[in-house]
C-alpha cells in the first residue's frame, strides 16, 4: 500500500512539473511575441520642433483624419450653398391675371359692331368719345391696375386693333412666365424687370405699343421667391455630408529630408502620433489581450495532449521563437509594393511539429503562427492587420501540415514542398483576382518566385532541422526508430553474434509487437525497435539463457536456484545498463527495463520450494517496475507468448490460441498490466492481432512422402 502511495504521489509531482514547464513555456512564448510585435502598434517617435528641418523623410504609420481641415472643407461647403428660396406660383399667376384683365377689359370696352356695308375686316365700336371710352375702360380694371399703369398705356392698348391686341396679350403672358419661372427675389427684381424690357425691346412690337407693352410687363414682374431656411439647412447638411474627410493615410510622406516642418506639417505629425511625447499605451494594451488570447488556445491545446515532456516542450518552444523570429526579419525588407512576406518558410515549422508532435497540435499551432503574422507582417503601419499576410501563412503551413505524412522516405519532402508551393501560387494568384487589380505578367512572376522559396526554404529546413532536434532534444522520431532498427547497429550486432538465439526470439517478440499495437492504435514502430533491443541484458551471461545453448549442457543444472533465479532477473537490468551507455532513447530503456515487470520466475521458484516450502515468493519475482505504456505492456506479452509457443512441440491452432489467451490473464489476473493504460478491449484486439501472426508463422505445410525425402533435400540444396 506505501508503495503505490508512493507511486501515485509520483505521478501527480510528475504531471505538476509538466504542468509547470508548460505554462512556463507558453508565457516565454507570449512574451517573445510581444516584445517581436509591440514596435508593430506603436509608431516610431521623434524629436521635431515647429520650423526645424526634417532629419529625414518620416511617413505616416497609421491612417488618421485631419479633422481640422475637414471641418475647414465642410465650413467652405457649406458657405457655397446659397441661400434657398421658395417660388410662389400663385403670385405669377396673379400677375398674368392681371395681364388677361387689361386685355379683356379693352376687349369688352371695343367690342365690334360689322356694319352690312362696311368692308371686311373693318372694326367698328360703338360711337364714344376716347375719354369717355378710357372712362369706361377704367372702370373695368382692378385699382391695382389703375394704379400702376398710366392712362397713355391704357389709351394705347384701346386704340390697337383686335389681332394685334391678342398677339400682345399672348406675347406677354409667355414672358412673364418666363421671367418668373426661377423665381424673381427682392434683391434681383429690378434685374428681372430689366430682362422684361429687354425682352420686348426685341420683340416685333414697335411705337407706342411696345412702349405699353413695357409699361405693363413691368408692372406685372413682382417678386414671388422668398427665402426657405428649412430648406437652406437641408442643401447645406447634404452639402456637409458629401464632403470627404481629409485623410492622412498609412505610408503617406509627412514630410522630406532636410524640408522645414511648417505648422501645418507639424499638426500632421502630432496627428499621425509620430512626436515625441504622444505614447500611446492603449496599442499595447490591446496586444497583450491579443497575446493572452493566442496563449490560451495554446494552453488549451496543450491540455488536451498526453503525456507532454520537457523534449517536446522544449520543441515547441523553439520552433516557435524561430518562427516569429523569421517573420520579424522578413518584416524589416517587406514592403507593401514588394510583398517579401510571400518567402517565408512558414510550413517548415509546422511539418516539423507534425513530426515530432501530431497533426492536431500542429494544425492549431499553425493558426497561431498566421494571427501572429497578422501584426509582425503588418508593414509597421500600427492599427493595421495584414489579412492576407496572415491568410496566406496559413493556407501554406496547412498544406504542408496535409501533404507531409511522416513518409520513411525523406524524399517524400521534395513532394510535399511541390504541394507547398502550387498551394501558395493559387492564393497569391486568388488574392490577385479578388483585388480587381490588372494583373502585370512581370509582377506575377515575381510573387510566383516568393512562392516558389517559400516552398523550397521550408523543405529544406524540414530536412536540415530534423537532425538537429532528435539529437539536440533527444526526440524519439519516426526517422530516429528506423535509424536504431539498423542490423549494423553495434548493439544489434552484439546481440546476433553473442546470443544468436536471443536475436531470433527478438525478431519474433517484435512482429508480433508491432501487429498487436497496430491493432489498438499505439506506436508499432517503437514496440518494434524496443522489442529488437529488449533482450540485449541476456549478452552479458549468454550461456545462461536456454535459446543460446545450442545444445550444450544447461549451467543452471551446477547452481542453486536463488543463484540461478539472480542471473536471470539481472538481465532486463543489465540491459537498461548497456543501454543507457550507448545512449539509446529513454523510451526503448523503459521498455527493456519494463518487459518483464515483477512478474514471479515459477521455474526456479518452483524448484527452490522443492527444497525449502518456507522460500519467499519475492525472492524469484523481478523488482519491476511493471509496464508503464501500452507499448511496454504489448513487448511484455509478446515475450512470453513467444518463448511459450516457441517451447511446444507441435503447436496447432487452438493450442495457440489458449496460450495466447492464458498468458494475457495470468499478466492481467497477477497486476501486471495495473499501470498501463490497457484496456480490456484492446486486451481483446491484442490477442486477435498474436493469434493471428502466430498462425502465419506456425500455418501447416506440405508433408513429403519418406521415400522422396532425400530426393527433396537435394533439390533445397
Amino acid at each position: 500500500m506505501k508503495k503505490q502511495w508512493f507511486k501515485q504521489m509520483k505521478k501527480q509531482v510528475n504531471k505538476r512539473h509538466s504542468f509547470m514547464w508548460m505554462v512556463a513555456i507558453i508565457i516565454i512564448i507570449g512574451l517573445f511575441f510581444f516584445i517581436m510585435a509591440a514596435p508593430n502598434v506603436q509608431p516610431k517617435a521623434y524629436e521635431i520642433e515647429r520650423f526645424m528641418e526634417a532629419k529625414e523623410t518620416i511617413y505616416s504609420p497609421i491612417t488618421v483624419e485631419d479633422e481640422k481641415e475637414t471641418n475647414a472643407k465642410i465650413q467652405k461647403a457649406v458657405q457655397a450653398v446659397e441661400e434657398q428660396y421658395t417660388v410662389s406660383s400663385s403670385i405669377t399667376d396673379e400677375r398674368v391675371e392681371y395681364i388677361h384683365e387689361v386685355f379683356e377689359a379693352a376687349d369688352k370696352v371695343m367690342e365690334r359692331k360689322v356694319d352690312g356695308d362696311a368692308e371686311e375686316n373693318k372694326e367698328t365700336v360703338t360711337v364714344l368719345s376716347p375719354s369717355e371710352n378710357l372712362k369706361k375702360y377704367e372702370e373695368l380694371l382692378s385699382d391695382e391696375i389703375i394704379t400702376n399703369i398710366s392712362s397713355d398705356v391704357l389709351t394705347t392698348i384701346l386704340m390697337t386693333p383686335k389681332p394685334e391686341r391678342d398677339e400682345a396679350e399672348r406675347f406677354l403672358e409667355e414672358s412673364i412666365k418666363a421671367v418668373m419661372v426661377d423665381g424673381v427675389k427682392s434683391d434681383n427684381l429690378n434685374q428681372k424687370q430689366i430682362e422684361m424690357r429687354r425682352i420686348i425691346l426685341y420683340s416685333n412690337f414697335t411705337g407706342s405699343l411696345q412702349k405699353a407693352l413695357t409699361d405693363i410687363g413691368v408692372f406685372a414682374i413682382e417678386e414671388n421667391a422668398f427665402f426657405d431656411a428649412e430648406k437652406t439647412m437641408q442643401q447645406r447638411r447634404e452639402a456637409a455630408s458629401l464632403v470627404e474627410p481629409v485623410m492622412i493615410r498609412a505610408g503617406d510622406k509627412l514630410v522630406d529630408k532636410g524640408e522645414t516642418i511648417t505648422s501645418e506639417i507639424y499638426e500632421d505629425l502630432g496627428l499621425a502620433g509620430v512626436l515625441k511625447d504622444q505614447r500611446n499605451y492603449l496599442p499595447y494594451i490591446g496586444l497583450g489581450l491579443f497575446t493572452l488570447l493566442l496563449c490560451g488556445l495554446l494552453l488549451f491545446e496543450c491540455f488536451r495532449q498526453e503525456d507532454w515532456d520537457k523534449n517536446t516542450l522544449f520543441t515547441v518552444l523553439f520552433i516557435s521563437i524561430g518562427s516569429i523570429a523569421i517573420m520579424k526579419v522578413f518584416s524589416y525588407f517587406d514592403t507593401n509594393e514588394l510583398q517579401l512576406y510571400l518567402a517565408i518558410p512558414a510550413a517548415a515549422s509546422v511539418m516539423i511539429i507534425k513530426w515530432l508532435v501530431n497533426e492536431r497540435f500542429a494544425i492549431v499551432i499553425a493558426t497561431i503562427y498566421a494571427l501572429m503574422g497578422t501584426i509582425l507582417l503588418n508593414f509597421q503601419m500600427p492599427g493595421y492587420f495584414n489579412v492576407e499576410a496572415g491568410i496566406y501563412i496559413l493556407a501554406s503551413q496547412w498544406a504542408g501540415i496535409y501533404f507531409f505524412k511522416n513518409s520513411k522516405d525523406r524524399g517524400e519532402i521534395l513532394r510535399v514542398g511541390f504541394g507547398v508551393f502550387m498551394v501558395n501560387a493559387i492564393t497569391i494568384t486568388t488574392f490577385l483576382l479578388i483585388s480587381f487589380t490588372q494583373i502585370n505578367i512581370r509582377e506575377l512572376l515575381i510573387l510566383l518566385g516568393f512562392a516558389l522559396c517559400s516552398a523550397f526554404l521550408s523543405t529544406v529546413l524540414t530536412l536540415g532541422l530534423m537532425p538537429f532536434f532528435e539529437a539536440g532534444l533527444n526526440i524519439l522520431s519516426e526517422s530516429k526508430l528506423l535509424s536504431l532498427s539498423n542490423p549494423n547497429h553495434p548493439l544489434l550486432r552484439k546481440i546476433l553474434v553473442e546470443t544468436p538465439g536471443t536475436y531470433h526470439h527478438s525478431i519474433m517478440v517484435a512482429n508480433l509487437s508491432e501487429a498487436a499495437c497496430e491493432a489498438i492504435g499505439a506506436n508499432g514502430l517503437l514496440a518494434r525497435v524496443a522489442s529488437y533491443y529488449h533482450d540485449i541484458g541476456k549478452s552479458v551471461n549468454p550461456q545462461y539463457f536456454i535459446e543460446n545453448q545450442m545444445g550444450e549442457k544447461n549451467p543452471h543444472d551446477l547452481l542453486k536456484p536463488e543463484q540461478s533465479a539472480k542471473i536471470i532477473i539481472n538481465h532486463p537490468y543489465d540491459g537498461a545498463f548497456l543501454l543507457k551507455e550507448y545512449k539509446l532513447p529513454k523510451e526503448i530503456i523503459d521498455i527493456a527495463e519494463q518487459h518483464h515487470g515483477k512478474t514471479l520466475l515459477k521455474y526456479f521458484y518452483y524448484k527452490a520450494k522443492e527444497n525449502n516450502p518456507n522460500v519467499k515468493e519475492e525472492q524469484y519475482r523481478y523488482p519491476g517496475p511493471k509496464p508503464q505504456t501500452k507499448e511496454a505492456a504489448i513487448v511484455c506479452i509478446c515475450d512470453s507468448v513467444e518463448a511459450a509457443v516457441r517451447s511446444m512441440g507441435q503447436p496447432s491452432m487452438d493450442k495457440i490460441e489458449d496460450v495466447v489467451k492464458a498468458i494475457i490473464h495470468d499478466r492481467l489476473t497477477d497486476g501486471q498490466l495495473n499501470e498501463c493504460p490497457l484496456t480490456l478491449q484492446d486486451l481483446s484486439l491484442i490477442q486477435t492481432a498474436v493469434c493471428e501472426m502466430l498462425k502465419g508463422i506456425f500455418h501447416s505445410r506440405i508433408e513429403y512422402p519418406g521415400a522422396k525425402l532425400d530426393e527433396v533435400k537435394k533439390e533445397a540444396n
